[in-house]
Parts: structure tokens; C-alpha cells; sequence
């Protein structure tokens, strides 16, 4: 338990910004969800509607990973690794159509 004022208010901080990391990092595993099932929806389906939810769920999710970097919430090797695998996902489940 704190002892002192300051030891207390370095509790709230603490308790106050994680809450605040751990909405970020919910709302970035949210958006990786979306775009993988997008991607695999279009992996299904092909066609230019399910093409275009890939595109707005990639780039939503890249914005909120790097707004999660710039604030600190997460690392900047962690954004880029999971930038990494959005995008070859991606590449993966529209790659192959356009090859067909």
C-alpha cells in the first residue's frame, strides 16, 4: 500500500494509463480481426465489394497501429511485425485472384 502522497498519485497515473493502453490494444486486435476475416471472405469470394472491405479494414488497422506506436501503447518492432502480417495476409487471399 503507498505510504505517501506521491506514491498514491504515481498509483492513479499507473491505473489510469492502463486503461487507456489496454482500450488501444483492444481496439488494434479488433481491427487485425476484421481484416484477417476479410481477407478470408475474399479468399472465398472474390468480387470488387469484398475487395474493397479488405482495403478499408487494412488501412484502418495500419492507422490504429501506428496511432497505438506514436503514443506509446505499443513498440515500435511490434507495430511493424503486426503490419507484417496484416499485409501478407492480404497478399495472400488477393495475390492468387488476380493470377486466375
Amino acid at each position: 500500500m503507498a505510504n505517501n502522497k506521491s506514491s498514491k498519485k504515481r498509483i492513479e497515473i499507473a491505473e489510469r494509463n492502463r486503461l487507456h493502453n489496454r482500450s488501444y490494444k483492444s481496439a488494434v486486435r479488433t481491427l487485425m480481426k476484421r481484416c484477417f476475416t476479410a481477407c478470408v471472405a475474399y479468399a472465398q469470394e472474390p468480387g470488387t465489394a469484398a475487395k474493397d472491405a479488405v482495403q478499408t479494414t487494412l488501412s484502418a488497422a495500419f492507422s490504429k497501429i501506428d496511432k497505438a506506436v506514436k503514443v506509446g501503447v505499443l513498440h515500435r518492432n511490434t507495430g511493424a511485425h503486426q503490419k507484417s502480417r496484416l499485409s501478407a495476409a492480404v497478399k495472400k487471399a488477393v495475390e492468387p485472384a488476380a493470377k486466375a
